[in-house]
């Protein structure tokens, strides 16, 4: 069982930066490949970036590449979205999730979800 919080989300001015943190409780933190969706009103869940259980491999979508940043701290039990140059489309409710399954890592098949954390991105 693994319990995830996220924290870091608030309101910034397009153009600006934000750092997402998810702090994770359980076992085994190590042994999860961790990923960061979001969701914005009245849009599916959309994959963001994920990273593999060492912090080896990320990956991005289209949409964030270049502008956020994944990374762990598994000696901290911890995973962080730095997020910059910030558009008004980021503009969603961003959810850390943790996976002990092989698959595609865009695909929402993740074992379990945090509660999210609002970001706004004012124009």
């Amino acid at each position: 069982q693994v319990q995830l919080v996220e924290s870091g989300g608030g309101l910034v001015q397009a153009g600006g930066s934000l750092r997402l943190s998810c702090a994770a409780s359980g076992r085994a933190f190590s042994m999860y490949t961790m990923g960061w969706f979001r969701q914005a009103p009245g849009k599916a869940r959309e994959f963001v970036a994920a990273i593999t259980r060492s912090g080896g491999m990320t990956y991005y979508a289209d949409s964030v590449k270049g502008r956020f940043t994944v990374s762990r701290d598994n000696a901290k039990n911890a995973v962080y979205l730095q997020m910059n140059s910030l558009k008004p489309e980021d503009t969603a409710v961003y959810y850390c999730a943790a996976r002990n399954t092989a698959g595609d890592l865009a695909t929402p098949n993740y074992n379990y979800w945090g509660q999210g954390t609002q970001v706004t991105v004012s124009s």
